[in-house]
């Protein structure tokens, strides 16, 4: 009887279970109501029918916050039977890393600097000690304790007095990337009474007492006042206003502690002012003048200016001109242009300097002897990699640090002997749960584009993987800005190689992987070679076999978001699914309001639709506005409420609309982050959870359920 009525209650279990499953997976979604709006500009009418989700007041409308809700709830009712992948795969990424670790300690002045995580804890202590081993440290900030109370909690700004007694610190406390810079007295461990709200940069003046600041407008986030504080006193005098909407300003000081820089960036075109560190209440002088198209930025050694600029120079060169008279007529060549290899970034120290190079799509570090009038390259292992310098704040060394890893190579420090011209590895990047490198390969292809041109993809997979067109295949790019994706090691990752995943990075046009012109093919009236690019380099590795159409998912995040909404709009069939985050999606609309975050700035990024050539040339890829009845893949799009870089509503818009107008059965899944901003999460734990999903998504949409 007992037997009998166990089967039965176990069948009953079993009927309910799948019961539960079904009812999951039949959850309709929400439906998001329809309240047309119109727009009329250069002879179009645009209807936007979703436009009442946007809200930028600090509370939000109930409405809008149901509806988010409730696309939560229908994305993890989808998710649901998944869990136990998902929890799988955390616990995987979680027992790759060494919990209890500690950073490379860097040198400032009498005080070693470093960073200490511990198990169970989200949020690394911020510590120094006067002993290189880290002994009899003292804590400067614990940010778990600082946090306690937040759903989010971000430390910007880490700026030490040259004395090495104040800590000038920032603060955001809701993902919006609004950060308050706050001051501690490290010689009593009290906090200083003064507050400046919406900080984006510092820099120290050596008396000791005096602080620049740059500070953000309220609303278009813009960062446009430049101001001196003098630390104690309540006040603050403002030093210069940019009033040109196409510019933020960002303040720095040389590392030889003589110069401070006041940067007017704009995407196409800079000016530097300088001011003597020695002198704060000095006047501030201008290197150069803004001018169309002239990008530049400035360092100062040895008493000379050291400007890296684009003048007679595609991929930059680098002028000398001495310290009292620093204009262009001035300026001596001291690195001439190679059309070859582009000159992303020059840094000083006593007697050598280290310019970092891109060529060919790889990264490399030269370094220079001043005195000897000899450069030389550090050395690479491997043919495919990613490599930067690392924090090495102090000018007078004989060793500099560098960062280094690959697609198969966990994150190493390496610290290089400008004597002996020889790198020692100092910390490679533990991983506890286990590694071996030799179970893995990675390689880079050239995949042809529409137009010929060659595309860079990198790819890391399981050693012999057969290239047969069955292996799963998660596809990443950004594609803007200059920005290059260079092909670096993640402990995540893994899980999707290990499960039979090839994971790939398509290099294309709009980032700087081959240098600036290849930035400038994918920006402005070429911006669709962006979208071009990755559809083909796509349907090149389907065509050589290393994955297949039902077998691609794709990922991009912010204007990597963009590339994915465009892609989907313009190749659906290509992909099974994409991975939409934080897509910047809504183009027109959101260039068209220049009261929001980045919108002037980046007119001369995108272009400015209320000038009609930048409008039609725009319209054709704003995925928002071209989403259109035609089957779609299946896609989880990720927003974040608290987004000060691409709002909230533009992926949710963008849902709404594919969810209407697609005519197939592929299902669309709008995830909202509703206590974070831009990067997600700021605990490593909650960073790691969501990391889990986004590859739980990515392997059960081609079938691997474990």
């Amino acid at each position: 009887m007992k037997l009998l009525f166990g089967i039965l209650m176990s069948l009953i279990i079993i009927v309910i279970g799948n019961a539960v499953i079904i009812a999951q997976n039949s959850m309709k979604p929400p439906v998001a109501k329809k309240v047309p709006k119109v727009l009329k500009i250069h002879g179009y009418e645009i209807v936007d029918n979703y436009a009442w989700l946007r809200d930028r007041n600090k509370e939000k409308n109930p409405e809008v916050v149901r509806y988010l809700n409730d696309e939560n709830a229908y994305t993890e009712s989808f998710m649901k039977p998944h869990q136990p992948l998902v929890d799988t795969l955390y616990q995987e990424m979680l027992g790759r890393i060494k919990q209890d670790d500690t950073s490379v300690p860097y040198k400032l002045g009498k005080y070693w600097y470093f960073t200490k995580t511990e198990a169970g804890k989200q949020y690394p202590v911020f510590l120094r000690s006067k002993n290189k081993n880290g002994s009899n440290a003292q804590v400067l900030l614990d940010q778990n304790e600082m946090a306690k109370g937040f759903e989010y909690f971000a430390i910007g700004d880490f700026d030490v007095s040259e004395d090495g007694n104040i800590l000038a610190f920032s603060t955001d406390t809701t993902g919006y990337r609004q950060y308050t810079l706050q001051f501690k007295d490290l010689r009593t461990g009290k906090l200083m009474p003064e507050r400046i709200e919406r900080v984006t940069s510092t820099a120290w003046a050596n008396d000791n007492k005096h602080i620049f600041v740059v500070t953000e407008d309220a609303e278009d986030k813009r960062a446009d006042k430049f101001w001196r504080h003098e630390v104690g006193m309540d006040k603050n005098e403002l030093l210069y206003d940019e009033k040109d909407v196409l510019f933020n300003i960002e303040v720095g000081k040389s590392r030889d502690h003589k110069m401070i820089m006041l940067g007017s960036v704009a995407k196409t075109m800079r000016e530097y002012r300088y001011l003597a560190a020695d002198d704060p209440a000095g006047e501030w002088k201008v290197i150069t003048p803004r001018r169309e198209g002239h990008e530049y930025s400035v360092d100062f050694n040895d008493g000379n200016f050291y400007i890296t600029t684009n003048d007679k120079a595609v991929n930059f060169r680098v002028m000398r001109a001495p310290a009292n008279d620093p204009s262009e007529k001035n300026w001596t060549e001291f690195i001439p242009h190679n059309p070859d290899v582009k000159i992303e970034d020059l840094d000083f120290f006593k007697n050598h300097a280290v310019v970092s190079e891109l060529e060919n799509g790889l990264e490399y570090l030269k370094v220079m002897n001043l005195k000897k009038n000899k450069a030389v390259r550090i050395a690479t292992p491997e043919s495919v990699y990613t490599m930067g310098m690392a924090t090495n704040p102090e000018y007078d060394t004989n060793v500099i640090r560098y960062s280094y890893s690959s697609m198969i190579t966990p994150n190493s420090t390496y610290e290089y002997n400008f004597k002996t011209e020889k790198s020692e590895l100092i910390k490679q990047q533990e991983i506890p749960s286990g590694y071996d490198k030799t179970q893995y390969e990675t390689t880079r292809v050239w995949a042809t584009a529409r137009d010929g041109v060659k595309v860079p993809v990198s790819l890391v997979m399981k050693k012999g993987t057969k290239l047969d067109g069955k292996s799963p295949m998660l596809l990443y790019a950004y594609g803007s800005y200059g920005f290059s994706m260079t092909p670096n090691f993640s402990t995540a990752r893994l899980s999707l190689v290990d499960r039979g995943m090839i994971y790939a990075i398509a290099h294309i046009r709009g980032g700087s992987e081959l240098g600036e012109k290849w930035r400038q093919d994918g920006r402005m009236f070429k911006k669709l070679n962006t979208f071009y690019d990755f559809i083909d380099s796509a349907k090149w590795l389907i065509d050589n076999k290393y994955t297949a159409s039902d077998r691609l998912v794709i990922q991009g995040g912010s204007a990597g978001g963009l590339l994915m909404g465009g892609v989907v709009n313009m190749s659906p069939e290509t992909f099974k699914a994409a991975i939409v985050q934080v897509p910047f999606v809504d183009v027109m609309n959101t260039m068209l309001d220049e009261t929001l975050p980045l919108t002037t700035e980046e007119w001369i990024e995108w272009g400015n639709p209320n000038e009609k050539q930048a409008w039609d040339y725009m319209i054709r890829y704003s995925p928002y506005d071209n989403v259109k009845a035609q089957n779609y893949p299946n896609m989880l799009i990720e927003v974040s409420l608290n987004d000060s870089q691409v709002p909230y509503w533009e992926g949710a818009k963008f849902a709404a609309k594919v969810r209407e107008m697609k005519t197939d059965n592929n299902i669309v899944l709008l995830k909202t982050n509703m206590g974070a901003g831009h990067g997600g999460s700021s605990g490593r734990f909650d960073r790691l959870k969501e990391i889990a999903f986004d590859y739980a998504y990515a392997l059960t949409q081609v079938g691997v359920t474990k």
